[in-house]
């Protein structure tokens, strides 16, 4: 079976960084888009940043210029970079992707979630 398993969550400073990593294990034939998304107290969840399979990148307004995403295929990892952050970042972050794998003898697409990571920022 296929998972996301995200990393790097912390409590931090207003201003200070941190890197969530999105890891998927399984029988994975291939991984599509990935999408980092954040859902913070009462609040719905938002896309942060998207990159494909080629590395084309997008972000949400509110964080251009602050938070990198990028992925290394050969390990089957997403990373979100985040810089200058404020305390508006303050969420649980999931990691989102479709992922083409073999289950059952055949290849087939799905999307997948994450468990979330909690990014808390706070002095």
């Amino acid at each position: 079976q296929v998972q996301l398993v995200e990393s790097g969550g912390d409590l931090v400073q207003p201003g200070g960084s941190l890197r969530l990593s999105c890891v998927a294990s399984g029988s994975i034939y291939g991984i599509n888009t990935v999408g980092w998304y954040r859902q913070a107290p009462g609040k719905q969840r938002q896309l942060v940043a998207t990159i494909t399979m080629s590395g084309g990148t997008q972000y949400v307004d509110s964080v251009k210029g602050r938070f990198t995403i990028s992925r290394d295929n050969a390990k089957n990892t997403v990373y979100l970079q985040m810089n200058s952050l404020k305390p508006e970042d303050t969420a649980v972050y999931y990691c989102n992707a479709e992922i083409q794998y073999y289950t059952g003898g055949y290849y087939t697409v799905d999307n997948f979630w994450g468990q979330g990571t909690q990014v808390t920022v706070s002095s």
